[in-house]
This record gives structure tokens, C-alpha cells and sequence, in this order.
């Protein structure tokens, strides 16, 4: 929690600068217990601390995702509009919007936020697999499985930064970093991808280090 508080006070700056008016730290103590009651699922207490909250866009987001999830769907949306209007950039508020709209049956609303949310960010993995799922509520099989490939090239990609960073933790003496991450990334390439090789040489190379 002091962890939370202190990358809080450090990014405030970023907040206010995006608000209408200063989010004072009353506003940031009610975020951060909010925060604390989510973490530990309780979502109608979360929720009941940011009542009042009317400008500061992560209470906003906070208090409309711990909505969304007691399943008070016009209240999450409501949130949700509030949260973008303060913050027009808002990513997380506006696929949480589309996920809201989604179980309410706003196919064109939905679609509509999906466009704009791909223009800006055409490789998300979460936001591939959401509107391939919202493809397929459409009976759009094709498309579902073009955004779901288009998801699995992002995962090898993650699967490699992993791979870079693993060799980096075991030219750093960090054998057991290494192998973690080796392991994380053989999870996320394909069973048929070039990469793997590379993995598996590394792995090889670190295993017959240590012993």
C-alpha cells in the first residue's frame, strides 16, 4: 500500500495536469483505499469510497471496474463516461465501456468504440481477443480468426522480448530469472515457431551451467 501511495503521489502531477480542476489528496487517499478493497475483491466497499468522486479519472475508472463487476451495468457506464470525459485518452475506461455495452447489447456502440480503440492501438493483445469475441457474437468466424492470429504474432513477440531479457539476466549471474522467463516464453510461441530453437539452446546452455 505505501508502494501504492508513493507511485500515486509521483504521477499526480500527470492527473491534475489532465483534469479540470486539481485532484486534491483527499481525492487520492479515497483512490488508494478503493484500491486496496478491490484488490481484495470488495468491490461494493471499493465502489461505496468513491461515491462522490466526480473529476479524478483513476477513481472514476476504479469505482465504474468495481461497478462492472457487481454486475451494475448502467452504473458502470455511467462511470465509465464520466471517467473518459475528464480523460479523452483513457484506454482502460474506454474497453471497459466496450465490455459494458457488450452485455448490454449495444452491437453499434460497441463497434463503434472498438474502431476507435484498433486506430490507436492496433497490436493490444487484450483488445485483439476482445473484438475477435465480439466478432464471433456477431457470427463473424472469419474475422475472429484473422484478430486471433493477429493476437498470437503479438504473443511471439512478447514471447522474445522475454527471450532478450533472459539472456540478460544470465550474462547478470541471474540463472533462475533466466530459465523463469525462458519458460514463460516457450508458453506464449507457437509449438512450430524458428524461435523456439533459440530458446531451447539458451535453456540448454544455462541447465548444463548450473549443474
Amino acid at each position: 500500500m505505501k508502494n501504492l501511495f508513493l507511485c500515486l503521489l509521483c504521477t499526480l502531477p500527470f492527473f491534475i495536469g489532465s483534469c479540470s480542476e486539481k485532484a486534491d489528496l483527499q481525492a487520492v487517499n479515497a483512490y488508494i483505499n478503493a484500491q486496496e478493497e478491490f484488490s481484495n475483491g470488495n468491490f461494493q466497499e471499493a465502489a461505496a469510497i468513491l461515491d462522490n468522486e466526480k473529476k479524478f479519472p483513476p477513481a472514476l475508472t476504479l469505482r465504474a471496474k468495481a461497478q462492472y463487476f457487481m454486475n451494475d451495468l448502467d452504473n458502470a457506464e455511467e462511470s465509465f463516461r464520466q471517467a473518459i470525459k475528464q480523460r479523452p485518452s483513457s484506454y482502460e475506461a474506454k474497453l471497459y465501456l466496450a465490455r459494458v455495452l457488450r452485455e448490454k447489447g449495444e452491437t453499434e456502440k460497441v463497434k463503434k468504440l472498438i474502431e476507435g480503440l484498433l486506430a490507436d492501438h492496433p497490436h493490444d493483445v487484450q483488445l485483439l481477443r476482445f473484438t475477435a469475441n465480439n466478432a464471433l457474437d456477431q457470427g463473424n468466424v472469419a474475422e475472429a480468426f484473422a484478430l486471433l492470429n493477429q493476437a498470437v504474432e503479438m504473443s511471439a513477440e512478447s514471447a522474445m522480448v522475454l527471450l532478450d531479457r533472459a539472456r540478460l539476466f544470465w550474462v547478470s549471474g541471474r540463472w533462475e530469472e533466466a530459465l523463469e522467463d525462458l519458460s514463460k516464453a516457450k508458453v506464449l510461441l507457437p509449438f512450430d515457431s524458428p524461435f523456439a530453437r533459440s530458446i531451447n539452446q539458451l535453456e540448454k546452455r544455462i541447465l548444463e551451467a548450473v549443474q
